[in-house]
């Protein structure tokens, strides 16, 4: 897919709008706003043709009624009761979600932690993962235990290394800084760091990352890595037995920050 652009919501959030092939519709992934969508949209000589929804937080999906009042367009998300009287058509694991007007199809993924029913959507390259992966972090873990959280995160990172990641919050600059408390002898770390924090001094997005610099700079995505492992276990003050483990110290950690 091409042609992907972010509308900015709330302080940090992104609308993510997936223009259709003629180049006239777009599609929007979780429209915490109304405002940014219309305005982003008619400025770019889009018409709405659907929405995506990764999961129920407000900031994500507070400005569907508003949207499908001016124009009703399948909305499409996970299969959650607190969604139920937005979503137009619910998905689950494995689904193949084909939206007239773009190239190709989206594959279902769901990846539970940040909420129960958190879902990604996967597909020509791209990945939109709403709250699980950030770039250079994950998200906090609501209403799923650390294990689901690390198994969700571990499964989007077996895909390929080239995958675009658009995940739907700006705090690039403020993970990496984390990141760097916990490998602060990463080269990769440090200068995708500096290099954040010269786009963030201009004002400019950080995404998307791909998942190979998330796989080599991101502590949430290495904890089989020594490095991770030796300072999670030094910020615990015990042995962590798993990689499963190391992660929610690492999370703890990040939470506690």
């Amino acid at each position: 897919m091409e042609n992907i652009f972010a509308l900015k919501a709330y302080q940090d959030n992104y609308i993510w709008v997936l223009p259709t092939a003629e180049g006239k519709r777009a599609y929007v992934v979780d429209p915490g706003e109304a405002d940014p969508v219309r305005a982003g949209l008619k400025a770019a000589g889009l018409d709405l043709a659907g929405i995506l929804v990764t999961h129920h937080h407000g900031d994500h999906v507070n400005g569907i009624k508003e949207l499908v009042a001016d124009n009703p367009v399948p909305v499409i998300g996970p299969v959650d009761e607190r969604l139920a009287a937005l979503i137009t058509r619910q998905v689950r694991d494995g689904d193949v979600v084909e939206l007239d007007g773009l190239p190709v199809p989206l594959q279902v993924l769901e990846i539970p932690g940040h909420t129960s029913s958190h879902i990604a959507f996967y597909g020509g390259g791209a990945l939109f993962c709403g709250d699980t992966l950030f770039a250079g972090g994950c998200g906090r873990i609501f209403e799923g235990t650390p294990e689901q959280m690390y198994n969700s995160l571990q499964r989007l990172a077996s895909l390929p290394g080239d995958t675009r990641v658009y995940c739907a919050h700006e705090y690039t600059e403020s993970n990496l800084r984390f990141a760097l408390q916990v490998e602060p002898d990463n080269q990769a770390l440090r200068e995708r760091l500096a290099k954040v924090s010269a786009q963030r001094a201009r004002d400019e997005i950080t995404l998307p990352s791909t998942l190979a610099e998330e796989l080599a700079t991101n502590p949430f995505l290495r904890a089989d890595q020594r490095s991770v492992i030796e300072s999670a276990e030094r910020h615990a003050g015990r042995p962590l037995s798993s990689p499963a483990e190391v992660f929610a110290a690492v999370r703890a950690w990040k939470d506690a920050a």
